[in-house]
């Protein structure tokens, strides 16, 4: 490791980058996709590299593609997305965030997106536990745009990041079929 790589773990701690791919399982003497499961990212860090160690992580259903089209399909254009599979995917901080340009309080948040042809937004809300289809927009604490990347190999998965960038800040970063979806993080 470079000296570089060193203070960049000290400096952020422990870090979960990606997922674990999805699995495939035999039944029957088929090949079968496992359903979709939780998947957890959280990255870790201490401010000025002492202290308390603060965590912010992601918790989401991670559905597979497997063979559906996936924009204007499984996530439809124009409608607001859960943002992955079965129950909402969760925000928590333990610290105060500005995602995006939006200031969002220590706490516990559902995240959601809104794709549209034009671009998509990242819609934070503040109403947790349910379901991910229940989605209320009078709880919504803030919407953000994301920037959009189209990606040369479809993404089966859909996986969602926490990029660390170093001194509390980072990437928030989305992938599923075609496209790469991200937005800047900052501890405030």
């Amino acid at each position: 490791m470079t000296m570089r790589t060193l203070l960049l773990l000290a400096a952020v701690g422990s870090v979960t980058l990606a997922p674990a791919p999805a699995t495939a399982q035999a039944r029957n003497g088929t090949l079968q996709a496992e359903p979709s499961g939780r998947v957890r990212t959280a990255i870790t860090f201490r401010r000025g590299g002492t202290g308390q160690p603060f965590t912010v992580a992601v918790e989401y259903g991670q559905p597979h593609a497997r063979g559906r089209a996936v924009l204007g399909g499984v996530v439809p254009y124009d409608r607001v997305w859960r943002t992955g599979a079965n129950a909402a995917t969760s925000l928590t901080t333990d610290l105060d965030l500005t995602i995006g340009g939006a200031r969002v309080p220590r706490g516990r948040y559902t995240l959601y997106t809104l794709p549209t042809r034009a671009g998509w937004k990242l819609i934070i809300n503040r109403q947790t536990g349910q379901w991910g289809t229940e989605y209320d927009p009078k709880q919504d604490l803030a919407r953000v745009d994301l920037r959009t990347r189209t990606l040369r190999e479809p993404a089966e998965s859909f996986t969602i990041w926490l990029v660390p960038g170093g001194a509390g800040r980072g990437v928030l970063r989305m992938a599923w079929g075609t496209v790469e979806l991200s937005t800047d993080w900052a501890a405030r």
